[in-house]
């Protein structure tokens, strides 16, 4: 079809993200830190990887999609790095969900070498990904963003541009996964309110999520919240957990409070700390149950 796309991160969001690439007649080179999570994407035809580094092609266009921050900065900046080889004309479409301050060094590195960064992280969970209906917050260079809106075309339903400031498009999907986790609390005391006076908690889910509330985090989270469905995780509870964290941070450098941000932080934390740190972050409603008295 095109130039050949390098993918670094097969997790949850990145294979089946990559997968749509390859069907869509892109060749890639694909990275994942786990060799055998790139296996189902050798068997249709990309080629697998050993070092971040070889991902790349000088003056092409790679793609990442980390758990966070610190995985980020060791893909760009570390041994066997992305960044040096990028080079003169390169793009690095940044997809993760990282700090705006994250964003903004990577940017400038990347300006140095000659080479962009694009923020482009995205709202969806897997299976959302798998059929291309991901919600894409871009930001970057004007140059940047054009060449890779075809890539993007093919991964997500819709591109929402935020701007030539690098860290703008982390900004909003902070701002987003806030509002959802917000819904998640919401949700968990409403329902088991329900549920402590003798009503249905799956009843209450299906009249707001067809009514007052008919939208999708309602009613896709709201039936995991009803019917206390919390594994397998489509979205872990430690990653929303490091997205509260990064919310917080960047209110702080904003000289902002974010008072309903603190108190779902400290129920995420301690929710980690009792070993739930890998069900889903919908689970943040066991904490409401059992607080309630319930199972």
């Amino acid at each position: 079809m095109s130039e050949t796309i390098g993918f670094i991160g097969l997790g949850n969001m990145g294979l089946p993200m990559a997968t749509n690439l390859l069907a869509a007649g892109y060749p890639l080179r694909a990275y994942n830190r786990t060799s055998e999570k790139a296996q189902p994407l050798a068997e249709q035809g990309a080629q697998v990887v050993s070092q971040p580094a070889e991902a790349v092609e000088p003056g092409g266009i790679v793609v990442t999609m980390l758990a966070n921050d610190a995985a980020l900065e060791a893909v760009v900046l570390g041994d066997n790095g992305i960044l040096a080889k990028l080079g003169q004309g390169g793009i690095h479409l940044s997809m993760s969900t990282v700090s705006p301050a994250t964003a903004h060094k990577l940017a400038a590195l990347h300006e140095q070498q000659g080479s962009q960064y694009v923020a482009a992280p995205v709202f969806g969970r897997p299976d959302a990904a798998a059929a291309r209906k991901l919600w894409v917050a871009c930001s970057g260079k004007t140059p940047a963003k054009d060449r890779v809106k075809p890539i993007l075309e093919q991964i997500g339903q819709g591109v929402f541009d935020f701007g030539e400031e690098a860290g703008s498009a982390n900004v909003v999907k902070l701002t987003g996964n806030f509002l959802i986790i917000a819904a998640i609390e919401a949700m968990a005391e409403a329902f088991t309110l329900a549920e402590k006076n003798g009503i249905d908690r799956t009843d209450v889910a299906n009249l707001f999520g067809q009514t007052l509330f008919a939208c999708p985090i309602y009613q896709n989270y709201g039936r995991m919240i009803a019917q206390q469905q919390y594994e397998p995780a489509g979205f872990k509870l430690a990653l929303g957990l490091k997205d509260v964290t990064l919310a917080l941070q960047t209110a702080r450098e904003s000289q902002m409070p974010l008072p309903l941000a603190s108190l779902l932080h400290d129920r995420l934390l301690a929710l980690v700390a009792d070993g739930k740190s890998e069900i889903d972050w919908t689970g943040l409603a066991l904490k409401t149950s059992a607080e309630a008295g319930l199972q």
